[in-house]
């Protein structure tokens, strides 16, 4: 059985779309950066930190974790505590190009160690108006979100390209995922 260490859901219907069964027990961890910790670093550190703590409680079973952040100028943009850090963000990534990366991490009983991986995806963002932040703020969506935006809702009509793994910006690389569980026997 694999289990999904995340109550996201857009991670859980980028699995069903796949058709890759699964059940979900989000894991309860600090999603803090490290002092000097690199971006990619981070976002591998908190999907294990993620599988494993899962994985405890259900050692029998596959675990996936993951988390993904979205990085600026070396900054690490996780979600917003509130609109004016959701606006803080916006302005970053207005008109800039920024990355997407998605950390994973597989542990389960097939083999006695965990994998971990990621997945770099580069988003290019049009210019921002104050009115569109502000509306855009007002409607909710960006306060889950890593980066303080969604590639697949409203902020889809300011990403003109992206290169890179699409289901990666919106939380799972799930070509990667599949690989992994496929070379664990997951699937």
């Amino acid at each position: 059985m694999l289990v999904l260490a995340s109550a996201s859901p857009r991670r859980q219907e980028l699995l069903r779309n796949a058709r890759i069964p699964f059940t979900v027990q989000a894991a309860d961890i600090s999603e803090t950066p490290l002092a000097r910790e690199s971006p990619r670093d981070c976002a591998e550190r908190l999907a294990r930190e993620k599988a494993l703590a899962v994985f405890q409680g259900r050692p029998q079973d596959c675990v996936l974790g993951a988390d993904t952040i979205v990085v600026v100028d070396d900054t690490i943009l996780g979600k917003p505590r509130d609109a004016d850090d959701a606006a803080r963000m916006l302005y970053l990534l207005s008109g800039r190009t920024h990355a997407v990366i998605t950390g994973v991490c597989v542990v389960g009983p097939a083999a006695s160690k965990s994998e971990t991986a990621s997945e770099t995806t580069l988003v290019i963002m049009d210019e921002l108006s104050d009115d569109g932040i502000r509306n855009y703020i007002a409607t909710g969506e960006p306060m889950d979100k890593a980066g303080a935006y969604a590639i697949q809702g409203i902020a889809s009509r300011w990403i003109p390209r992206i290169e890179g793994d699409y289901s990666n910006v919106v939380g799972l690389p799930v070509a990667l995922v599949y690989r992994m569980l496929r070379e664990r026997g997951a699937l």
